[in-house]
């Protein structure tokens, strides 16, 4: 009885398990979609916009609940254990530059580069988004996760017409792992693809799945289902 009674107190002091802070660095369809999911499992969500004090940041921070705030980029990711770059991929890069010190933090990357070319910007040949942004952030443990999803399915898993597959790649078995447990506790399939060189081919995926979306073929979404044992 005792022991009971004193893991229940635990839980209540300390909320659950494997809640941490989270900065989602932009507040567009993306944040505005993973932000109020992930609090509702119990972690505390700091927005990061140019603008906090923005009505539309203020209001995103209201429907997110009591455990959400909102900062400056920089702000946000200084105490989070989890940094998601929920920003335009053209400029991930130059937003992981501006964050701090990002050594050790998880980082998420969901973002993809422009389907049409850009003026403002080059991604090199044989390159991806999330390589940038673990070259402008070294020490963080970078998994690229959440680009081949929309965000309606962000907010809602149970919208897709079936299981939903999440690639996962990244350098550091025991970030993939992390954010692998996040993932499933929305209500997603994680899939550990290997390391971060091979996310080019996760943003591959999404630039498939984006480009059908907006042509005459037949939108889809990623089921993958893994193979019987020992089949190659």
């Amino acid at each position: 009885m005792r022991i009971f009674i004193s893991t229940l107190f635990l839980i209540l002091v300390t909320g659950p398990a494997l809640s941490e802070t989270i900065a989602v660095i932009g507040t567009g369809n993306v944040g505005s979609a993973l932000g109020p999911r992930l609090a509702e499992e119990g972690h505390r969500i700091v927005y990061g916009s140019r603008d906090p004090q923005q009505a539309d940041v203020a209001n995103l921070v209201a429907r997110t609940g009591d455990n959400a705030t909102a900062a400056t980029p920089a702000e946000a990711a200084r105490d989070a254990q989890i940094v998601i770059l929920a920003v335009p991929g053209k400029y991930a890069e130059q937003i992981a530059l501006g964050l701090g010190d990002l050594s050790g933090k998880i980082v998420i990357d969901p973002t993809n580069a422009p389907l049409n070319p850009d003026p403002g910007f080059e991604l090199p040949p044989g390159t991806s988004i999330a390589q940038l942004v673990q070259a402008a952030a070294p020490e963080a443990r970078v998994v690229k996760a959440f680009n081949t999803l929309p965000a309606s399915q962000m907010a809602d898993s149970t919208s897709a017409p079936g299981p939903v597959s999440i690639p996962l790649a990244g350098n550091d078995d025991a970030a993939k792992q992390r954010v692998a447990e996040i993932v499933k506790s929305i209500g997603l399939e994680p899939i550990d693809v290997g390391p971060l060189d091979l996310a080019i081919w996760v943003e591959g995926m999404a630039n498939l799945l984006i480009r059908n979306m907006f042509s005459t073929r037949q939108t889809f979404g990623y089921y993958l289902r893994p193979a019987p044992s020992g089949e190659q």
